[in-house]
């Protein structure tokens, strides 16, 4: 789970990144939602990542951001359609005048839904829209080719462990996405990671294996809980994430939830 907020708060990244920090912080969004403004060095048109909430200040904040570098915004992505993402982004497309992007259709704004493989290329820019469904069905990550990076959105997190929302997100997708996000880190010998919440990690191969891992573990002690008694998502969570913040206990329920459904599925094909 997120955890509590730490001390990140936005800046650059590398040469193509820039990260303008909504100020929404809270248990399931740490320091708050990260909004990504990529371009290249001297480019005179930029991509944002994730508007984040329709919050005025925070919408103009980005185009403060993108217009002392002289620029103006291209395009406007979106990682998956929970509102701390993408509610602002309508009002963000007026006000910056571009159109915005992302896998489900009812959330663009005077374009084409994003598609698996594309790369997008703007002034020099390129990014490769990567599926990687199961925080959501609809989540996307953004692979950063001059950057060697990977904007995550939800789907690996700067600190803590992601949701599975079900019902709109399911744990065997997810478990595809991480390894599917491994393989690309490993053969690229070191990537970093700019999630949609928390800071960049540069441990990219690390933090992979500790979601892939830490999502198995959790799946074992859900079985235990079973076979222990537990018989209502809410009991498992009791036993499992005792340890947890109860503030995150209803989101832990939904993942609860999604893992039941994954034993279920795997129950039926054994």
């Amino acid at each position: 789970m997120n955890g509590e907020p730490g001390s990140w708060a936005g800046g650059g990244v590398g040469d193509h990144a820039l990260c303008v920090l909504a100020s929404n912080p809270g248990p399931m969004t740490l320091e708050g939602t990260n909004t990504w403004v990529l371009g290249a060095p001297g480019a005179t048109r930029v991509v944002v990542v994730d508007p984040g909430p329709h919050d005025e200040r925070h919408l103009h904040a980005v185009l403060d951001a993108v217009r002392a570098r002289g620029a103006e915004v291209a395009l406007a992505l979106v990682t998956h359609g929970h509102e701390d993402h993408v509610a602002g982004a309508r009002r963000f497309a007026e006000l910056a005048g571009c159109p915005v992007r992302a896998a489900d259709a009812a959330l663009c704004v005077d374009d084409d839904p994003l598609v698996d493989g594309e790369t997008i290329d703007v002034d020099g820019l390129e990014v490769e829209v990567l599926a990687t469904p199961g925080h959501t069905a609809d989540s996307m990550s953004f692979w950063l080719l001059a950057e060697g990076a990977i904007l995550t959105g939800d789907t690996v997190l700067g600190r803590g462990t992601a949701v599975v929302a079900y019902p709109d997100g399911a744990l065997a997708p997810y478990l595809d996405s991480l390894r599917r996000l491994r393989a690309l880190v490993e053969a690229a010998r070191g990537m970093t990671l700019l999630p949609g919440h928390g800071p960049p990690r540069s441990d990219a191969v690390d933090v992979l294996d500790f979601y892939l891992e830490h999502r198995a573990r959790r799946l074992d002690q859900v079985r235990e809980a079973l076979a222990a008694g537990a018989r209502t998502p809410a009991e498992i969570v009791e036993r499992v994430y005792a340890d947890v913040d109860r503030r995150l206990w209803p989101a832990a329920e939904r993942t609860v939830r999604a893992q039941l459904d994954y034993l279920s599925a795997v129950a039926s094909e054994s």
